[in-house]
């Protein structure tokens, strides 16, 4: 998956709104103020952030040689992906999934309300 098509991805979630507290260069993307993904270059590739359930994030580390503990982030809740590594697009887009639904799983109820009165229940694919 490029970094274009991720980016687009990631904005197709409900709520999700693209900051970029970092600088021009780390797209951050957030839901009700919480960021799900980060998204950025280093070492000449394309690389997110998604957060991971811990086991699941282990799991995923063992299994793609593409999936690292996450850069600048909380390690057993935080993976960092390698584009254009060994995670086929399908399993990249669940991953992005599996983090939005763990963000969203944090919210306060009244947020998780009002995302699932308008969009449904977030189900973790």
């Amino acid at each position: 998956m490029t970094f274009d098509a991720l980016r687009d991805y990631l904005l197709s979630k409900p709520e999700a709104l693209e900051d970029f507290p970092f600088g021009p260069e780390a797209y951050v993307f957030k839901v009700q103020g919480k960021m799900f993904a980060l998204l950025y270059q280093k070492d000449g590739n394309a690389r997110v952030n998604l957060k991971c359930e811990p086991r699941q994030a282990q799991e995923l580390r063992d299994v793609f040689s593409s999936v690292l503990p996450g850069y600048h982030m909380n390690k057993t809740h935080w993976n960092t992906v390698v584009l254009g590594g060994d995670v086929p697009s399908g399993e990249l887009q669940r991953m992005v999934d599996h983090s939005y639904a763990q963000v969203v799983k944090g919210l306060t109820r009244a947020q998780r309300n009002f995302l699932e009165t308008r969009y449904g229940p977030c189900r973790d694919l």
